[in-house]
């Protein structure tokens, strides 16, 4: 399979929409109103009115109860924040990697969008640490990934995927890439976000609950951009719409979704009020379903076509975009429980 051409600066002699996403011809000139993909200018405007700071949260509350959380408490916190930090550090220069390769101008201007979405969540970390432990700590925190054996089992599965692209860009390390960004931004920040739910859910750290959710809308967002180019490439290289790909899809998933679990067991378990496991173990599984789904292949794991941990809705969404999560009352959410229809994310 051909390598892939990166995407000239400037062509006189080409169309302003692309003439394919990969390996096309674009003048680079980038015109909403003339691009290859309807749906790319709608989900611009999404991602657009997501845009927030950490600057906007305010992390009074949070500071006052961090020393109060149980150790338990403060050492998944950290975790789980090493974690996101080492993820979308790598994001951030993967987005940008793969704006290389992409034809149409609408397209690389998405990437960059995401790009700096990334880099926000990153400093969203930092802001967050410098709140709440000493500078000796929040270093710390940001080497985890490095030394945890469990945190760099799992990292390593998703950098492997993108390197393989990095080193070698051809459509095929191409669209494998995507289904390990789509792992990454739609499947390997799941077990953290239900904890950071959880805490909110018992009135603790919310401000940083707030800060997770906005981090959670904008990677839905990711997850849908990444899902749309996986469908069109597929559609406009034919030779990767085949069975190969599906079991590549379905077999990653799947270990991707062992490692996860085994993330969830080793920093949750089943040591806080509120998340069980056994649920948590469902929940990744019915996410890997789901994002499975969404790239348009047959689910992995045979039923889980439901959220079991229906709670975690009402956490995952704001309203209207920019409302604050930390100052709604708690009551909002007493009435949500396993029977109240939330069947989906």
């Amino acid at each position: 399979m051909k390598s892939l051409t990166q995407r000239k600066l400037y062509d006189v002699d080409a169309p302003n929409a692309s003439t394919g996403i990969i390996n096309g011809k674009s003048s680079n000139v980038l015109n909403w109103d003339d691009v290859r993909y309807a749906w790319a200018y709608p989900l611009y405007k999404n991602m657009l009115a997501n845009f927030w700071t950490p600057f906007e949260i305010n992390m009074s509350g949070d500071v006052k109860q961090y020393p109060q959380l149980s150790g338990d408490e403060q050492e998944t916190f950290n975790k789980v924040i090493g974690l996101l930090a080492f993820l979308d550090s790598i994001q951030t220069d993967y987005s940008a990697r793969v704006a290389d390769y992409l034809t149409d101008s609408s397209l690389s201007a998405l990437m960059t969008v995401l790009s700096f979405q990334e880099v926000v969540h990153n400093q969203s970390y930092s802001y967050v640490l410098s709140s709440l432990v000493n500078k000796q700590k929040q270093d710390e925190i940001f080497e985890y990934w490095k030394h945890d054996p469990i945190l760099r089992e799992r990292n390593d599965f998703i950098a492997q995927g993108y390197e393989a692209f990095v080193a070698n860009p051809t459509p095929k390390t191409f669209m494998e890439s995507i289904v390990y960004d789509v792992i990454l931004e739609g499947l390997n920040f799941y077990s953290g976000f239900a904890f950071f739910y959880n805490l909110a859910r018992n009135q603790k750290m919310v401000a940083s609950s707030t800060m997770i959710n906005y981090i959670n809308r904008d990677e839905q967002l990711h997850v849908r951009l990444f899902t749309q180019i996986f469908q069109a490439l597929l559609q406009e290289v034919p030779e990767l719409d085949c069975e190969e790909t599906v079991q590549f899809v379905q077999t990653t998933f799947k270990k991707a979704a062992a490692l996860e679990i085994q993330w969830g067991r080793y920093i949750i378990g089943n040591r806080f009020t509120g998340l069980h496991m056994d649920e948590l173990e469902a929940y990744i599984k019915f996410m890997a379903n789901k994002r499975v789904n969404e790239l348009g292949i047959e689910r992995p794991f045979e039923g889980y076509r439901e959220n079991p941990m229906k709670w975690i809705k009402a956490y995952e969404n704001v309203d209207d975009g920019k409302s604050d999560f930390f100052e709604q009352k708690s009551r909002q959410y007493t009435k949500v429980s396993d029977e109240n229809g939330f069947d989906d994310l």
